[in-house]
């Protein structure tokens, strides 16, 4: 468990990953895709589970023809967090298409959810579980306002984003040639 963040196991993969998990015990599943991507088959070999699925883009601005995360998405997100906290749940895999940054927002929101002030424990279990990654910053934009956390998750995911830049400077130098550039921290440029 991310260290009694939330009371069940997170697993973060993506597309290409799910077939690695279909005998981990997931019990519940969390998808995130592209509005129109097909829907994955992997599932077929999984046991038992609930699965939800959102549909949105990988962006963090309004562009013509993308879906953009909103806080609708995100209050989805917590409701999901919400009734987690009360119903059993072993373990939980969170996926988008790379496992890299919609996914990773999305574990983070749910371990941060209960937990003020540990905005920062949330990230460093991400690092553990999920070290390449670059949650998407409008997703944690949204749930700390909606969680009234006054900037502290948006603080951590800086943290987070550096640390990650430093570790993987190949995915740093993609994004500052992407519309997420500005997430790229500016000393590391």
């Amino acid at each position: 468990m991310p260290m009694n963040l939330v009371p069940y196991r997170i697993t973060i993969c993506g597309l290409a990953e799910l077939c690695q998990h279909d005998s981990a015990g997931i019990t519940h599943v969390l998808t995130i895709l592209d509005p129109g991507w097909p829907d994955p088959q992997d599932f077929r070999a999984y046991g038992p589970h609930r699965r939800t699925v959102w549909r949105f883009h990988d962006v963090i601005a309004e562009q013509a023809g993308m879906v953009v995360p909103q806080a609708s998405h995100v209050a989805d997100i917590l409701e999901f967090g919400s009734h987690a906290q009360k119903a059993p749940m072993d373990h939980l895999l969170v996926h988008c298409h790379m496992g890299i940054s919609r996914s990773t927002a999305a574990a983070v929101i749910l371990m941060a959810q209960f937990n003020p002030g540990r905005e920062g424990e949330a990230f460093d279990h991400l690092w553990r579980i999920r070290p390449k990654s670059w949650p998407n910053s409008r997703m944690l934009e949204l749930a700390d306002g909606l969680l009234g956390r006054r900037g502290g998750l948006v603080q951590a995911m800086r943290e987070h984003h550096a640390r990650v830049a430093r570790a993987y400077p190949g995915l740093a130098d993609a994004l500052r040639t992407s519309e997420r550039a500005n997430e790229v921290p500016h000393d590391l440029w």
